[in-house]
């Protein structure tokens, strides 16, 4: 894709997650501090579910958003990354597949029935 296409596709994911990833967020920073967020209704706190690959990490942010130690910001920051990360890592793939990998994948063949 042209870098400002790549841009465009990558600002859209963080106004995207930013606008309408409905937060477990506090609503005011003290209470937030205080009481702690809720990542079973996060939005945010559910991509990095999907997409974060490292559990320990993630473990790491739930304990800290569900104690008030990361703000609801900060944990979209943290899903916009990774979110983009996976974009990335799946447009590059995308570019590897060439009408041979296609053709391999659709001809027709005799399945096999082993039960």
């Amino acid at each position: 894709l042209p870098s400002k296409i790549r841009r465009s596709f990558y600002l859209n994911i963080s106004f995207q997650i930013n606008k309408y990833a409905f937060s477990g967020g506090r609503d005011t920073v003290e209470e937030h501090r205080k009481y702690g967020g809720n990542c079973d209704v996060d939005i945010s706190y559910q991509f990095l579910r999907y997409f974060m690959e490292d559990d320990d990490e993630l473990e790491s942010i739930r304990q800290r958003y569900a104690n008030g130690e990361l703000l609801t910001g900060e944990l979209k920051a943290i899903a916009i990354k990774e979110v983009q990360r996976v974009m990335t890592e799946l447009q590059n793939r995308r570019k590897e597949v060439t009408d041979e990998v296609v053709k391999s994948f659709t001809v027709p063949r005799k399945l096999k029935y082993d039960y």
